[in-house]
């Protein structure tokens, strides 16, 4: 299906990685056949590396990626690419050059990635003496970063900024949570005049039924659409042998993003290849990173595998967002 060039609001990306359709797949998101896109010790001090945001930068692409280390500790180091698709990742972890004394970094996970009026910010989950947050940095270059206070209070996971102010104010989704891998979760909207004080925190959505029953999270962060925000999501059902994370999407309201307008029923991408099945955390598609062509509707989205590698999967913003109108929820908000 082709795309209208006006459907996503933003800038044009000829470049995205792409992969058309396999002849005669149903569905409106597919498999890189080339997955997974990066193996656990692509570099030296790695156990694996997973759940990673990417954007487009200079003539190709950088990122942010989360690295658990041989001896189990998590970092995040920056990752460099010219297709999107082949990362050549810094052996060193990132280093704040304006560290916070009284925030000490002592573990991050999970990041996200998204250019906001003149910088990149980077939002993680944030160790601060192991009672998780939500922390940020920003950057221009992928090489200084100056780290920010932390944007919530413990506990709080799935800290996702969107891309411009929404009526005078920054935006975030976040998820919050507990101390411990967090049984339930649901998504919340929060509002700041300075991306320092949030406020004005509303309920989004919560856990739904079938692949999403338990707990859900935001994903990368939103695409602008002419029909509302897209909103990939990740959501949790808890079977007899663990939790499994598959994800989905949801289209929210422009001007008031705490309201769903549509939500999908059926999963987009749920663990089924081996590199999903198997690994540190077996039965896991998680994503964080998302590329989007507002030229040709193509978007490309980044997920973490089994909490082990990193892989890819496409799909057509329009092809899409009729999937999720055609088979949406009765109840979007959830439970």
């Amino acid at each position: 299906m082709s795309s209208s060039p006006t459907t996503i609001v933003g800038p044009a990306l000829p470049r995205i990685p792409w992969e058309d359709k396999p002849k005669g797949y149903p569905y409106p998101m597919w498999r890189y056949s080339g997955n997974p896109i990066i193996r656990r010790d692509q570099i030296a001090v790695a156990n694996s590396i997973f759940n990673s945001a990417v954007v487009p930068f200079g003539d190709g692409f950088a990122g942010v990626f989360r690295i658990d280390y041989r001896n189990r500790t998590c970092r995040l180091h920056t990752g460099w690419s010219k297709d999107g698709i082949n990362w050549q990742l810094e052996e060193e972890s990132i280093r704040f050059v304006d560290e916070i004394k009284e925030l000490p970094f002592e573990y991050g996970y999970d990041p996200r990635v998204v250019w906001l009026e003149d910088r990149y910010y980077v939002t993680w989950c944030n160790g601060l003496r192991w009672e998780p947050t939500i922390g940020c940095a920003w950057t221009k270059d992928f090489r200084t970063y100056h780290a920010m206070e932390n944007l919530t209070l413990p506990y709080n996971r799935n800290g996702v900024l969107f891309p411009r102010k929404i009526n005078g104010k920054y935006a975030m989704l976040t998820r919050p949570s507990d101390p411990g891998h967090t049984p339930f979760g649901n998504i919340y909207y929060s509002q700041s005049p300075d991306l320092k004080y949030w406020g004005d925190h509303r309920f989004v959505m919560g856990p739904g039924g079938g692949w999403q029953r338990s707990k859900i999270g935001a994903g990368p962060s939103p695409i602008e659409t002419k029909e509302g925000w897209l909103l990939f999501y990740h959501g949790v059902i808890t079977m007899c042998n663990g939790m499994t994370y598959s994800f989905g999407a949801a289209l929210l309201d422009l001007e008031k993003p705490w309201q769903v307008r549509y939500r999908i029923d059926p999963y987009l991408i749920a663990p089924r290849e081996p590199y999903e099945c198997a690994g540190d955390v077996a039965n896991v598609c998680f994503p964080v990173g998302m590329l989007a062509d507002s030229a040709s509707g193509k978007i490309a989205v980044y997920y973490g595998a089994a909490d082990t590698v990193i892989a890819m999967a496409f799909t057509q913003v329009d092809e899409l967002i009729e999937y999720i109108k055609n088979n949406a929820v009765a109840n979007p908000a959830g439970k």
